[in-house]
């Protein structure tokens, strides 16, 4: 501002009141002072201005590489943040990176001034959360924290895993095998939902689950495995789409033919549900809504005022999507 004013020959005060829009400069002034920041190639300093004001109207979002989903929450969390006047500060967890944990990367954001933190499908303890939510408004997203001092936002797994589970019974499917996720987020609700969905159908002897993760590598290594056994299930329920994805290639690689010899249903519908020729059959978790949930939690605990509510959990509904990796057993 100090440039600008004296690029025009006026007060810094001055300067100061144009770029605010207060009154107190004549229209000639304030076109000059205006034409002499574009000229100077001066932005003003929307960061610095509300910390002066004690804010940074900041959100931190813990993320997690290479998951697409995540990726898919980010850019719906964007424009929810800033419909209410937020900006958002991204800090990643790396798995296996020692000292970029997901603490870690929800300190970085608190570092850097951001006023609550959002965590994407996190594996903070109860504790860690429990502590973070005394430090900060935290919200988690795919995962339920009951007793811990922070918001969640999650789909209601179960719901989710029963309609695919009665998809393919539906289609004549009994030899269902489940790709678990791992210690991913709603892993462990979809394979406890898995688990009831088959005894529900009379195929409690059926029931295996392959152990796995939230990865390309999981669907490779499980589908390798079912391709040493001789004999392919007619169907599997993959942990998420990024599994179900690795699945698929090491299918089609060896020549099957999906769905006419096994069907493959995935988790999330991620935007990478549909880079495969064949469109996964997948159900389908709203990121946009889930993201416009966990921004509302967030503002409105930092922008309420009297004594905090208790936490809250937004239970969201999923939805089978049903394209072509999917379709009645091979008698």
């Amino acid at each position: 501002m100090a440039d600008v004013a004296e690029r025009v020959g006026v007060s810094r005060a001055l300067v100061s009141l144009v770029f605010r829009n207060q009154p107190g400069a004549g229209e000639e002034t304030r076109e000059r002072v205006l034409r002499a920041a574009d000229e100077l190639g001066y932005q003003p300093d929307t960061a610095a201005r509300l910390l002066a004001r004690g804010r940074s109207r900041t959100l931190g979002v813990v993320i997690t590489v290479h998951q697409p989903f995540q990726a898919d929450l980010v850019e719906a969390l964007y424009p929810a943040a800033e419909r209410l006047g937020y900006d958002v500060l991204l800090s990643a967890h790396l798995p296996g990176l020692p000292g970029r944990d997901e603490r870690r990367a929800a300190e970085a954001l608190l570092s850097h001034r951001c006023e609550g933190v959002i965590l994407l499908g996190h594996a903070l303890t109860a504790a860690q959360l429990e502590a973070l939510g005394g430090d900060t408004v935290a919200v988690a997203v795919s995962r339920s924290v009951p007793g811990a001092r922070i918001d969640c936002v999650r789909s209601a797994e179960g719901q989710g895993v029963r309609q695919a589970m009665d998809h393919l019974v539906q289609l004549g499917h009994r030899d269902i095998v489940h790709l678990d996720g791992g210690d991913g987020p709603g892993s462990a609700e979809r394979s406890r939902a898995y688990r009831a969905a088959m005894r529900a159908h009379g195929l409690t002897g059926r029931i295996r689950i392959l152990p796995g993760a939230h990865t390309r590598e999981a669907g490779v290594g499980a589908g390798e495995l079912l391709l040493t056994e001789g004999r392919l299930p007619t169907a599997v329920l993959a942990g998420n789409d990024t599994s179900a994805m690795g699945l698929l290639m090491v299918l089609m690689r060896a020549g099957v033919d999906v769905p006419a010899e096994i069907s493959v249903v995935g988790y999330d519908d991620s935007h990478v549900s549909h880079l495969l020729p064949v469109g996964l059959t997948t159900v389908r978790q709203d990121a946009v809504a889930l993201a416009e949930r966990a921004v509302r939690f967030a503002v409105d605990r930092l922008e309420g005022e009297g004594a905090a509510p208790p936490p809250r959990e937004a239970v969201l509904e999923p939805r089978l999507v049903v394209r072509g990796t999917t379709a009645p057993p091979r008698v």
